[in-house]
């Protein structure tokens, strides 16, 4: 944990700089515990969030409800980063990619953390339930709970299909959006549910691949970890396919997305089935294998065919 280192009065020279070095203490540990909620994951979630209750309402929604559910969803997702942070703390110190976490860092002690994700899992609990509707709010509390008990406790450590089985996770929050406009979840939300659920699993295999090392050495089961890449390369095309039916079955179902989302859809769709596949066949004929651009092309296109269904339901 980060403290503020004592004051030695030996002259006026160094009671001047107490106060700087007192901020800038500070400033690390805010700048800890912001690292903990993973902003970037965060981010994420938002950018399929608002287009998915934007659609749901037909336009713009009501305002409260807008700002409660990207409030209440960003605590919820920081919730269950910062628990996240503090189960894995274990094997975020075996791993390159996680070693400079707060808790394995040493800026942070785990009990602190333990509470500051509590802590946020309560008041975005609490928040969605004063705002929102049961639906909205139970399917928050419960996305929580399966992050951070089902998938990070138990199937990330035991099954190479913990990555299928976390995508519920992270196509939660596109249900959670149109429950809250809407008080329930309609076709057109399970579809939307399905595009950002099938998305993860090439996105997530491809930062597994890169960091197979990393996880091996964890004694995760990640997919490339225990297959071969011939297994990876087949289920990164398989659920590419998959994403891309449930867009354009999003689109056939008519309800408020029009030629631009499906322009959309089509064209970013191609361009991320055939990364996969040049992904896959690149592998296989021993040219150097690049999951990073398959991964930050998984992240333009979920975000590219999201603005599409923002701008089509606004027009």
């Amino acid at each position: 944990m980060i403290t503020e280192r004592p004051v030695h009065r030996r002259g006026p020279g160094v009671a001047k700089r107490a106060p700087r070095e007192t901020r800038r203490n500070r400033a690390a540990v805010m700048r800890a515990y912001l690292a903990l909620t993973k902003p970037a994951i965060v981010e994420l979630l938002l950018v399929t969030t608002v287009p998915t209750m934007i659609l749901a309402a037909g336009g713009w929604p009501d305002l409260v409800t807008f700002a409660v559910v990207l409030i209440g969803g960003a605590l919820a997702g920081g919730a269950a980063s910062a628990l996240n942070c503090y189960i894995d703390r274990d094997i975020d110190q075996l791993m390159r990619r996680t070693k400079r976490r707060p808790i394995p860092a040493h800026e942070i002690s785990p009990r602190a953390v333990l509470i500051f994700g509590l802590t946020l899992a309560v008041i975005s609990v609490v928040v969605m339930a004063a705002f929102t509707n049961w639906l909205a709010t139970a399917l928050t509390a419960a996305s929580i709970f399966y992050y951070d008990v089902i998938y990070t406790m138990w199937l990330k450590r035991r099954t190479p299909a913990n990555t299928f089985w976390g995508g519920v996770c992270g196509a939660a929050p596109v249900i959670i959006g149109w429950a809250a406009v809407t008080g329930t979840v309609d076709p057109m939300g399970w579809a939307l549910f399905a595009v950002v659920f099938f998305w993860q699993m090439p996105h997530f295999y491809a930062l597994a691949v890169k960091y197979k090392d990393d996880y091996a050495r964890a004694g995760i089961p990640m997919l490339p970890v225990v297959r071969s890449m011939r297994r990876v390369n087949f289920e990164i095309i398989l659920y590419t396919v998959l994403t891309l039916a449930s867009s354009f079955a999003a689109w056939a179902l008519g309800l408020g997305l029009g030629p631009i989302y499906g322009v959309t859809a089509i064209v970013m769709g191609l361009a991320f089935l055939a990364e996969a596949i040049r992904f896959a066949y690149g592998s296989r004929g021993g040219a150097p294998v690049k999951p990073m651009r398959l991964f930050h092309l998984s992240i333009t296109y979920l975000t590219v065919v999201f603005m599409a269904i923002a701008v089509d339901a606004l027009i």
